[in-house]
This record gives C-alpha cells, sequence and structure tokens, in this order.
C-alpha cells in the first residue's frame, strides 16, 4: 500500500510516457514505452512494485520547480552539510523543436546530482520492478551501469561506479563536494524497444537534459500568444497537456495513472490512461487559447481515424480510444497491487468504452467547428464521418444513455446528453456547407434541434429547484449544467442560466468553496469535489458578467495545485488532498478555458 499524498508527485514526460518523481526524489511511476504501457516502476499502487530514489541520506529540507519554460523537474535537498540539486526529466529526441515535440523521443529517464555547496552524501536505491510489480528482474554489473532483465524487459541504468545489487535492487552511497556531479540515464533496452543497449556516459546524460530542456523552452515559445490574468498558470498548464499527448497519434491522455481513487478506500478506482471523446470540445477550445493549431489538427484527426467505420456499421460511435486508436479496452482487476491507500481494486483497461453516452455526437461536432477556422479542411472520409455524427444525434436523441459522468447503472434521460444533441445538430447546420448537406437534410437538422430545445425546457428544467437537473424529471442538481451557456445553448444573461447557476453554487459547493458533480453517488462512497465543475463555476459566472465571484472561484480552485502547478481530478471536501488519477488533463482544460473567459468578461465590462 502508497501513502505518498498525490500532491506530493511532479510529473516528467516525453511525450509518449511519463513518470512521477516524488518530493523525496523518488519515482514511483513510470510506464515504458507508452503512456497506457505496464508499469516499470508502480510504488504509487504498492510498496512493492517498484521505485527509483535519489537522495541525501539524512534530514535535508526540500524545495523544487519546474525550469523555466519546461518540465524538466530540479530538487533542491539542504542538508546540515551542505546542499545537492537533483535534476529529472524524460528525454526528448535530439534537437527536436517546436511543434515535433516528442517526435523521437528515446524513451530515457535522465536523472543528474549535483554538490552546489559543502558535502553531502547521497543514497540510491534502484528497485526495477516491470509489469506493475510482478517481475523482479535478474541484474548484472555493465561498464558503466547496471543491467536488468525480467520478464520481456531489458533495461539498462547508466550510472557511475559503486552500486552494489542485492535481490533484484541495486543500491549505493556517493560522497560529493561542492562542484562534484553524478548522473545516472535509465532506458529501455528490450528488443522490441529499438533502444540501442549501451550506457550512457555522463558528458551524453549533461548534454540530453540540456537539449531537452532547450526543445520544451521551444515549443513554449511558440505557445505564448495567451496574455491576461494568471497568465503563468495558462501556460503551465499548456504545457502539461502537451506532456499528456501521444506525439505519434496525436491523442491526449485524460492522465497519466491508474486506479487512483475517487474516494480513498473507495472502489471507483479507473485507468484513465486513454483518451475520451467527451474531452474533445473542451480541450480543443484550450488548445486555440494556447495558440496549438497543429496540436489541435493533430487531435481531431486522431478521434476521426480511430472512430472512423463505426457510424456506418449502425453502432453507436465510442466515448473512447486507446492512444493508438485502439477500440478494445477490457477492464482487468490487479489483484497483487494493495492500491494507493488501500483503495482497491487496481485496474488496468477501462469497461466505459462498453458505454452509451450520446454527447459523443455534440462534443465530436463542436470539435470539428473548432478545428476548421484554422485551415484544417475536411477530407472526404472525414466529411463522410461528421454527416454520420449529426445524422446520429438526430435520431438518437431521445435515447437514454449513462451520461457524462459514466454512472453504471441504469440508463436515463441525461441532461448533459441531450444539450450535446442540440450542439451536435447546431454545429452541423453551422458546417453545413462544407460538409456538403442538402437543404432537405438541414431541415431537418433545424426541427431536430428545436424538438429537443422544447423537450429540455419542459423536461429538463425544474420549476421547484430553480435549475436546469441531472436528468429529465429529476430534483437532483448537477454540475454538468453548468455546460449550458459554454456551449452556447443560452446566453451567460438568461434568466434560467442564472438561477441554475446559483443553485449549483450554493448546493453543490463545499465547505472548502470545491464543487462537487452531483450528491448521491451509485458507488455509496463519498467523492471528494470535482475540479473541472469548480473551474466551470467560474467560467459561467463569467459569461453571467459576475466577475468578481468568478474570479474568486478560480482563485479558489487554484488552491487545489501543488507546489509544482499540478492539479488533480478532485480534492477532498473534509482535508483538501488530492485525490483520484494525477494530474488530470480535464482540470488544466478547465483552468486554461475559464481564465480565457474570465478575460473576455472583464474586456467586455472595461
Amino acid at each position: 500500500m502508497s501513502t505518498v499524498p498525490l500532491e506530493d508527485y511532479a510529473l516528467l514526460s516525453d511525450c509518449r510516457s511519463t513518470a512521477l518523481v516524488s518530493t523525496a526524489g523518488s519515482v514511483e511511476w513510470l510506464c515504458l514505452p507508452r503512456f497506457d504501457s505496464p508499469a516499470v516502476f508502480g510504488r504509487l499502487l504498492d510498496g512493492g512494485a517498484g521505485h527509483w530514489s535519489i537522495r541525501p541520506d539524512g534530514p535535508c529540507d526540500v524545495e523544487r520547480r519546474y525550469r523555466d519554460d519546461t518540465l524538466v523537474l530540479e530538487t533542491t535537498f539542504r542538508t546540515r552539510t551542505g546542499t545537492v540539486v537533483l535534476v529529472d526529466a524524460l528525454a526528448l529526441g535530439r534537437r527536436e523543436r517546436g511543434h515535433a515535440l516528442g517526435a523521437s523521443s528515446p524513451g530515457v529517464l535522465l536523472r543528474q546530482v549535483t554538490c552546489t555547496s559543502g558535502t553531502a552524501t547521497v543514497e540510491v536505491g534502484y528497485a526495477p520492478r516491470p509489469e506493475f510489480g510482478l517481475v523482479h528482474p535478474v541484474m548484472s554489473v555493465l561498464r558503466g551501469g547496471v543491467a536488468a532483465v525480467g520478464g520481456s524487459y531489458r533495461l539498462v541504468l547508466s550510472a557511475p561506479p559503486g552500486l552494489r545489487m542485492r535481490a533484484s535492487t541495486a543500491y549505493g552511497h556517493f560522497s560529493l563536494r561542492e562542484g562534484e556531479r553524478i548522473s545516472f540515464a535509465l532506458q529501455d533496452a528490450s528488443p522490441w524497444a529499438g533502444a540501442e543497449p549501451a550506457p550512457w556516459h555522463r558528458a551524453r546524460i549533461r548534454h540530453r537534459l540540456d537539449d531537452t530542456v532547450r526543445a520544451w523552452r521551444s515549443w513554449t515559445r511558440l505557445h505564448q500568444s495567451y496574455s491576461g490574468p494568471w497568465e503563468d498558470r495558462v501556460n503551465h498548464s499548456r504545457r502539461v497537456l502537451q506532456a499528456l499527448t501521444f506525439t505519434p497519434t496525436g491523442a491526449i491522455v485524460a492522465a497519466p495513472t491508474t486506479s487512483l481513487p475517487e474516494s480513498v478506500g473507495g472502489g471507483r478506482n479507473w485507468d484513465y490512461r486513454f483518451t475520451w471523446v467527451r474531452d474533445a470540445s473542451f480541450t480543443l477550445q484550450a488548445l486555440s487559447t494556447a495558440d496549438c493549431q497543429s496540436e489541435q489538427a493533430a487531435y481531431f484527426d486522431f478521434l476521426v481515424q480511430a472512430a472512423a467505420t463505426q457510424l456506418e456499421r449502425g453502432v453507436d460511435l465510442q466515448i473512447m480510444y486507446g492512444i493508438g486508436g485502439e477500440r478494445d479496452l477490457t477492464e482487468r482487476v490487479l489483484p497483487h497491487l494493495g492500491g494507493w491507500r488501500d483503495s482497491r481494486p487496481v485496474r488496468t483497461g477501462n469497461d466505459a468504452w462498453r458505454q452509451r453516452q450520446l454527447d459523443v455526437y455534440g462534443e465530436l461536432l463542436d470539435a470539428a467547428r473548432q478545428t476548421l477556422p484554422h485551415g484544417h479542411w475536411f477530407s472526404p472520409p472525414a466529411r463522410k464521418f461528421l454527416l454520420q455524427a449529426a445524422e446520429a444525434a438526430a435520431s438518437r436523441w431521445h435515447e437514454p444513455d449513462q451520461g457524462i459522468w459514466e454512472v453504471r447503472g441504469p440508463h436515463q434521460h441525461f441532461l448533459h446528453s441531450k444539450v450535446m444533441c442540440w450542439v451536435a445538430l447546431d454545429r452541423a447546420i453551422d458546417l453545413a456547407h462544407v460538409l456538403g448537406a442538402t437543404a432537405d437534410r438541414v431541415a431537418v437538422w433545424r426541427k431536430v434541434r428545436e424538438d429537443i430545445r422544447t423537450a429540455i425546457e419542459a423536461r429538463g428544467w425544474n420549476p421547484h429547484v430553480g435549475a436546469y437537473t441531472q436528468s429529465f424529471g429529476s430534483g437532483e442538481l448537477d454540475a454538468s449544467a453548468l455546460t449550458l451557456p459554454l456551449v452556447g445553448y443560452l446566453p451567460g444573461d438568461h434568466p434560467r442560466i442564472r438561477s441554475t447557476v446559483t443553485a449549483i453554487a450554493t448546493h453543490l459547493t463545499d465547505g472548502r468553496g470545491q464543487v462537487r458533480r452531483y450528491l448521491r453517488d451509485d458507488f455509496a462512497s463519498t467523492e471528494g469535489a470535482f475540479l473541472l465543475c469548480t473551474f466551470w463555476l467560474a467560467h459561467a459566472l463569467a459569461l453571467t458578467g459576475d466577475v468578481e465571484r468568478a474570479r474568486e472561484v478560480f482563485q479558489n480552485a487554484l488552491r487545489c495545485a501543488n507546489d509544482v502547478g499540478l492539479l488533480p481530478e478532485e480534492s477532498s471536501s473534509v482535508t483538501g488532498e488530492a485525490l483520484g488519477n494525477f494530474p488530470q488533463a480535464l482540470s488544466h482544460i478547465g483552468l486554461i478555458n475559464a481564465a480565457k473567459a474570465i478575460r473576455e468578461a472583464e474586456q467586455r465590462a472595461a
């Protein structure tokens, strides 16, 4: 069982995979060669599932930061006798710059320790446990490092002399004086990985660290179009989204982890290392704000390619895909893992791929409209697919589904799903000229769009609650109703929108000022507040014209970020601690979009 707080971790990325590093200098999550590969280090989910720690061997004070405009982590340890600085990065491709970030990443974790003052003894513990801890590799000494072989893995650790080995673990102590440095590099040298098996010299490690810094900074320079409130936060969130992007396909994972719980000890522990169509619209808004035009195009192309032919076969559009476009994401339990803070089961895969969520049609067509203005013309297959998506929304909007929150229970007539079907037809009408839609077809879309609005106003609005509610005929509030003004269903100053925003702010906001998704829970557990929903509230308040309150809610959401600016999925309503898979793309997306909305509201007011 792991008990390290989630906010204790910092993210590394090579735009193909990620690592999580604790404040104690321990890498406790690393999947190679992809986000969705089995973990090589998995102590995040179980104490015996592997880690790689580098830190002083005695008490110390710790500070850390990302180097300016990068995701290269710098951790400073101050001991009684001296100070050491640990620099960590997942190497980007040699001389990669700008939009090409991650195109040729070698899959190498780089770590460099420098004594900057006095003296210090650094202890190293290297315990790779591939396949989520099932493999305890055989270790042997190489010239310039250590090899670990087990299962399908051959890992090569480039390291200075002095490491000893015992029971599939390498460990050692290194005494450093001011100005002295030691360097490490971990690479997957499995035959199928295509990596060179020889250890790296320390000069090569230093050069690749410097090159990775330059690569991140070159990408940042190309994406600095946003200016306004919380500019540094928006820019950092852009880098986090890029870090969660699988460059070979353009897919963006919801989070780089699996099975971090929505409530401590509960069963809602899902694998988030996939791409959800549900997230597409808000993701593309965020990428637009960040001036990520090529990233927008790549992400939209991925969605179209992954979903190709499903609709013409008469089946529902799948709600999520693997980062390579995979469709079968069958869920399985890893019973040998204890879970973070004893939250079990630990899962890989996600059976939500089997669910029916009618909102995906609106997400897809809204994503298409956002992509088009930036010169990304639709190919004939894409036009055909988008036409089919509009037709599916028109014919299926009145049917029940499992909703945006993926309720694993009976299908219902969820309000958000109906609204997004309205969005699908609204965007299809707007795109009719580039989709090649006939006048007769557009006339039908207009009629159905009005039918959906009529149903929403009659059955989705609850006058006794004074709000749009979770599902038709329901009295339950749901934070997804905050998206109605965000997607343009009604303007922010409409009386029903103002009333809904007030109701959610009053009844779904916890004592810490964070917004819950809803109050009822089909898993009979008490989950934390959902950070995206807090940013939605700030966004919606800006659209209503209440800029002062929007700023207040936004600032409150920012308090959930850790010391290096990473946002969780949820936060505990009692303690404020981070919950859910970490860091969460949707939270950073919500930050970017809410900041832009507040900026625009302030400009209108001025």
